[in-house]
């Protein structure tokens, strides 16, 4: 799997169900992609107790660096606030990312037909919604025969190939920062994060990744 495409899974992991959720999902994108995606958890990379910057917000974001595209989870009346952060974050480093929701209820401030969620977090490039009712998916699966294990794989299954359909076009779609440019842009992004990041991400890895990333035409 060294060759495959890398995603940084953002959104709640506080709870069984989050975690969970977010874990069966990733595993059915990797396996109904044939490995050509792999999902970056960061709950699989946090502590259980520690919550400072040091092990939390730097070592996501380090992680965030390393992916080439973003999947945010945006369920819930209101957005994660900590999902919302790394997803503007992308955006400042032009990482193509997908926004999915399956939560049905509709919390927007938006004009009819637009997006359910606040819309500061809506129509930025290189960028896609993938928008579920998760309670139809749920009867859709859950009534059939078959175990319960069988109807979790096949409900995860139908929103991991929903969301590569997804990655594969926004992928397709050409960066807006300059190659010339890029590694003083990420630079400056460290910066701007201060707090240490710069100790994770010095200007030789950040000259590295950016490399990785043009040779994979994600830059």
């Amino acid at each position: 799997m060294k060759d495959a495409l890398k995603i940084y899974f953002a959104g709640d992991l506080f709870n069984h169900k989050d975690l969970t959720g977010n874990a069966a999902l990733a595993s059915r994108l990797t396996a109904a992609s044939g490995n050509r995606w792999k999902v970056l958890l960061p709950q699989d990379s946090e502590s259980n107790c520690a919550r400072a910057v040091e092990e939390i917000r730097n070592r996501d974001l380090e992680l965030l660096f390393q992916c080439d595209v973003l999947v945010a989870n945006f369920d819930g009346q209101e957005l994660d606030s900590g999902t919302v952060a790394e997803f503007m974050y992308a955006k400042f480093l032009d990482i193509p990312a997908v926004l999915l929701r399956t939560d049905f209820r509709s919390c927007s401030d938006q004009q009819a037909g637009g997006e359910p969620w606040n819309l500061m977090c809506s129509s930025y490039p290189r960028t896609h919604s993938l928008i579920l009712h998760g309670m139809t998916l749920y009867h859709e699966c859950f009534n059939r025969e078959g175990s319960l294990e069988e109807k979790m794989v096949m409900y995860h299954d139908r929103i991991a190939r929903k969301l590569i359909a997804e990655l594969e076009a926004v992928i397709a779609e050409p960066p807006w920062l300059g190659r010339d440019i890029a590694v003083d842009h990420y630079r400056r992004a460290v910066q701007s994060a201060g707090n240490g990041l710069e100790r994770l991400l010095t200007g030789e890895v950040l000259a590295a990744l950016v490399a990785g990333k043009i040779s994979r035409g994600m830059l």
